[in-house]
């Protein structure tokens, strides 16, 4: 059974999903943009029986606290920072992270703070090489280089109800194997109070990990983590020659193209789940 519980970090309320025994090995789920915890449900039923999983929600998304700009500064590094504190107050020292979208960020972070915690990689449509971002990725740049003049396009490109929908579909033409209430959902979420400007003000600091590329591939090829790379082939976001990109950092990483988009459990959370369970299994003593 999945409980949903709130810890309080940094003066913040965090809300996370629990499943599975408490003394299980533990896997720390990182969501993507702008989605939640909520994403990660389909795991968490059918992985449950043998491992404990822990998906938070970032400060800003989902259930956990979300101040405005001028109270917290919505960066990658203080989520970073954040996740960390949050494995602090449950006490996790060793965990298995699985990482989609901005959980790349997020979680590379964390892992490279602490390298002695981390048992394994599970790497889902997250970005780690410039040539892994795809042409929606011009409108984004161009707001990173001038954002007072680009910001009006860049809402447009990210935020709206025909960019939400097309982060789930990409290039699928099978678009009846997706729900629809995944994308009016997350859109709702983005229409809260203060949202926008929350999820703007994070996605300017996204040039940050663009940035930081070089010295996550470094640390990757230094510490060799167990790595398994599972990619939806559909992704109108990241290309798809991303998931053999990591073969450069991770030359024993198992790597996995699946007929999915951005979001792997949208068609493919079966399979998904059946990869993860049988990697992990591997990796158990």
């Amino acid at each position: 059974m999945t409980r949903y519980r709130t810890v309080a970090v940094d003066g913040l309320d965090i809300f996370y999903r629990e499943a599975g025994p408490a003394g299980a090995p533990v896997v720390l789920l990182l969501h993507g943009f702008p989605s939640s915890s909520r994403m990660y449900e389909p795991l968490l039923t059918r992985l449950a029986d043998r491992w404990r999983l822990i998906a938070p929600d970032y400060p800003g998304f989902g259930h956990s606290s979300a101040p405005p700009p001028t109270d917290f500064t919505y960066t990658f590094d203080t989520l970073a920072a954040v996740m960390g504190r949050f494995t602090e107050a449950l006490g996790l020292r060793r965990y298995t992270l699985v990482l989609q979208d901005y959980g790349g960020p997020v979680g590379l972070r964390l892992a490279m703070a602490r390298p002695e915690a981390v048992e394994a990689l599970i790497i889902q449509n997250a970005v780690a090489h410039e040539t892994g971002l795809g042409p929606l990725w011009q409108t984004r740049r161009a707001f990173w280089a001038d954002r007072v003049t680009q910001e009006p396009a860049l809402r447009d490109n990210l935020l709206s109800l025909a960019a939400t929908r097309r982060r789930h579909l990409g290039a699928d033409p099978a678009t009846d194997r997706y729900d629809p209430d995944s994308w009016t959902d997350e859109y709702a979420f983005l229409n809260r109070p203060g949202q926008a400007d929350i999820q703007i003000e994070l996605f300017y600091d996204y040039r940050t990990n663009v940035a930081a590329y070089p010295r996550w591939q470094r640390w990757l090829r230094e510490h060799r983590p167990r790595s398994l790379i599972l990619w939806g082939r559909h992704d109108a976001s990241f290309e798809a020659s991303e998931a053999e990109a990591y073969r450069a950092d991770l030359p024993d990483a198992e790597v996995h193209l699946l007929d999915g988009g951005h979001f792997l459990l949208d068609t493919c959370a079966g399979e998904t789940a059946a990869l993860i369970r049988d990697f992990l299994a591997r990796g158990s003593p």
